[in-house]
């Protein structure tokens, strides 16, 4: 008997409410991306994109430990002569705190094609309302 290898569009997605209020941003970060690449499958398969779709609600009420809130930087660089950008975390917070989980939950996704096609599966939203109750998304058990 051969290994079992997940073609695409052979199975069928789901989708998953996750409310991130009080939960520490790195390990609720990765249980998203496990969810998001598919691991939590008996078919998970490394090369094909077999994860389910995660709304996430309350982003603006995740937590860091210890004193990261105020030493955490997010790094870029746009690519012209002197283009190095940064921007704290709490200003972040403030303005984008969508942006905080989902460069979080990318960092742990492959960083290729098929990392940028799950990420697309990722849904954020600062406060706890979401646009995504047609698809009737199950609530996701996230632990502290």
């Amino acid at each position: 008997m051969g290994t079992y290898n997940a073609k695409k569009g052979a199975f069928t997605r789901k989708w998953y409410v996750a409310d991130a209020e009080g939960k520490v941003l790195g390990r609720f970060a990765s249980e998203v991306a496990r969810i998001l690449r598919g691991k939590h499958k008996p078919i998970y398969t490394p090369h094909v994109d077999t994860g389910d779709y995660v709304v996430v609600v309350n982003a603006e009420k995740v937590v860091l430990t210890g004193r990261k809130a105020e030493q955490k930087e997010y790094v870029w660089y746009t690519g012209y002569p002197g283009g190095l950008k940064k921007v704290g975390y709490t200003k972040l917070m403030g303005e984008r705190p969508e942006r905080v989980v989902e460069r979080a939950v990318h960092g742990m996704l492959p960083h290729n094609r098929l990392g940028r096609q799950m990420s697309k599966k990722l849904k954020v939203y600062a406060g706890p309302d979401h646009r995504h109750a047609a698809q009737r998304p199950e609530p996701l058990k996230i632990g502290k």
